[in-house]
């Protein structure tokens, strides 16, 4: 099988991001373009983010999350513990976040270490999910192998029937972690290639050093 892509070309020319118009913290300019994101484009889902961690059997590895709040201290989703990307986290903290926005020609990529937030912030979380998602999370033994479809499904019933007027309560095993950056790029398409590529590094004092990258 072989097919060549190196027609495909796009000329990014929607805006621009100059380092003489950036805040001193980068949680400000984040918030800045996510909320003219979600405002102003037909994103499918504006809190939707890449998550790279790497495993226990030595590989990066990349999936798709979804931010559920944000702070200056850091990015917080929510996961099975328990999960592969559960245990990668706990085996090594140090992971990558990114968004792109294809429709403002954006993308941000951020290096932090994450952490467990308090249990009482996975309870508040856990209890304004729906029913369907809270089941869910008892359902599933994520990342285990599985028999079929079927199995699933049919645990689904048995829950609902068990929990039918009842509260669900939050499985040990599931909670949020919070990324907190250390480094945060944004990134916005230019023309011919010259991209502007502004970067933030949390110094010492915690301050952040900003810096114009090269394209």
């Amino acid at each position: 099988m072989e097919k060549d892509l190196s027609h495909y070309r796009k000329s990014y020319e929607k805006s621009e991001l100059l380092l003489s118009e950036v805040p001193e913290n980068p949680m400000e300019l984040f918030q800045k373009w996510f909320y003219e994101i979600d405002s102003h484009f037909t994103e499918d889902e504006t809190n939707a983010m890449t998550l790279a961690t790497i495993g226990l059997d030595g590989f990066p590895k990349s999936r798709v999350v979804l931010l559920k709040k944000y702070t200056y201290e850091g990015f917080i989703f929510y996961t099975n513990y328990n999960s592969e990307k559960g245990k990668a986290i706990e085996a090594n903290p140090n992971v990558c976040l990114s968004f792109f926005w294809h429709g403002a020609e954006r993308q941000i990529i951020i290096k932090g270490q994450a952490e467990k937030i308090s249990e009482n912030l996975s309870d508040g979380y856990f209890e304004s999910r729906p029913r369907g998602s809270q089941l869910g999370a008892l359902v599933s033994y994520q990342s285990d192998v599985v028999l079929d479809r079927q199995s699933l499904e049919k645990r689904l019933l048995e829950l609902e029937a068990e929990y039918e007027g009842k509260e669900i309560p939050r499985p040990k095993h599931w909670g949020g972690f919070i990324v907190k950056p250390v480094e945060i790029e944004f990134w916005q398409g230019r023309p011919n290639r010259l991209h502007d590529r502004i970067r933030y590094q949390l110094q010492r004092d915690y301050n952040w050093l900003i810096n114009r990258l090269s394209p």
